[in-house]
């Protein structure tokens, strides 16, 4: 959400504006913090937000657990602001939607390729940040979200060290059904929900969480995200269904499982399950498909700079979204160019990109702006970014990509330590 004081350019007035702004930041655009809560959870209070601010929405809207990145998706909340989960541009004293920049030049923004088969940037990520675990739940594939006019949610997670200095309640992540786990035990949960905790949990596994790695994660898996504090780049989409009836000792409601299913299927339990994508909760080889360690990308490194994948692999074999952590060690620069565009945040230290300032806050008042966040344009991207820390510790930012933006683009199965 950003600062209401700075005025906002109307989309049919934007033209002039974006230009100047895109020629100043010499493709660069400066993005304003993108808050957004949730009222079924609790906020893990390491995203920087000031502490008298984490319910700057109203309590009754719930506690701000989420930044969201380079975003022209709208958060699917009830009693949402109009602009709930899409980022602003500020340029000169003025604001503007990203997703109104891209409508106004997606060729230069995002690329002409992407741009003409999605017509708009189809991707986003965000911090994901609370005190304690939340409901098992899947997000629907593309073909199941459509029935309800949305798209489908495939996503991923890392968990940057600088964001995760403590634990929180439980670092540890339930994903999938154990194999042997029947399609009938899943629905005697679901006819369970109004008796107290349905049991969802006891047909599946959890997996400590690891400072530094990440997991892929396609529509239609149940997860019950733990308590580090995760990035998590992602399709365009916030449909979800969740499969626990009680988390914590606090109630969810029927209606969270059924939000993005048609109105008629409310109750058809085997509608429900048939949403879940079967083969892969049950997979004997979990872990082996869905973990990511980090790989340094050796074509982009270089003297005093590291370039490493993050998020990688596709989903049916599709290039959807990517991620990368670029590290630049005190006193070094490196001239960053990429295939496509991507959305930055700086995570630790300060530097410069471009003829913009990097700064990670340490602390952020709602509706303020930041240094941290930066949309890399496609035609800066192609041209080259430099980067340089002028600070004296490392400069850390992560940086993910749109659909079929890397022809070298790591194979999940290929994961390794980056050191």
């Amino acid at each position: 959400m950003p600062a209401t004081s700075t005025p906002l350019v109307k989309s049919d007035n934007l033209g002039k504006t974006l230009d100047r702004a895109l020629h100043a930041g010499q493709g660069l655009l400066r993005l304003t913090p993108t808050w957004v809560p949730r009222s079924f959870l609790h906020p893990g209070k390491r995203i920087k937000l000031a502490p008298q601010d984490y319910y700057a929405f109203g309590a009754d809207r719930g506690g701000i657990d989420e930044r969201w990145f380079a975003s022209t998706t709208e958060a699917a909340n009830e009693n949402r602001t109009p602009d709930e989960g899409l980022s602003y541009v500020t340029f000169e004293g003025e604001r503007f939607t990203l997703r109104d920049a891209v409508q106004e030049s997606g060729a230069r923004l995002v690329g002409k390729s992407m741009f003409d088969r999605y017509q708009r940037w189809p991707v986003y990520s965000k911090f994901f940040d609370n005190m304690g675990p939340i409901p098992h739940h899947m997000h629907q594939g593309f073909e199941d979200a459509k029935l309800v006019g949305q798209e489908g949610k495939p996503e991923s997670y890392y968990f940057p060290p600088q964001l995760n200095n403590v634990d929180n309640n439980f670092a540890y992540t339930f994903m999938g059904l154990e194999p042997g786990t029947t399609k009938e035990q899943v629905r005697r949960c679901l006819e369970n929900w109004n008796l107290g905790d349905n049991g969802i949990l006891d047909l599946s596994r959890a997996y400590r969480l690891k400072r530094g790695t990440g997991w892929l994660i396609p529509p239609g898996v149940l997860h019950a995200p733990g308590s580090l504090c995760t990035y998590e780049p992602q399709w365009g989409s916030d449909v979800f269904g969740m499969f626990q009836s009680i988390v914590e000792g606090r109630y969810v409601s029927w209606d969270l499982l059924v939000k993005d299913m048609p109105v008629e299927k409310h109750q058809d339990l085997d509608f429900i399950i048939g949403q879940l994508d079967w083969e892969k909760n049950v997979d004997t080889h979990f872990k082996e498909h869905n973990y990511l360690e980090p790989i340094v990308d050796q074509d982009r490194s270089g003297d005093g700079f590291t370039d490493r994948w993050i998020v990688y692999g596709t989903i049916e074999g599709d290039q959807l979204f990517s991620a990368k952590e670029l590290t630049i060690q005190p006193g070094a620069k490196c001239t960053l160019q990429d295939p496509g565009a991507s959305g930055w945040i700086t995570v630790q230290g300060s530097g410069q990109m471009g003829p913009l300032a990097l700064q990670t806050p340490v602390m952020i008042h709602f509706g303020e702006e930041t240094e941290d966040e930066v949309f890399i344009s496609a035609e800066a991207a192609q041209a080259g970014v430099e980067i340089e820390n002028t600070g004296s510790e490392p400069l850390v930012g992560l940086r993910y990509f749109g659909p079929d933006t890397h022809a070298n683009l790591p194979a999940l199965d290929g994961h390794a330590s980056a050191g």
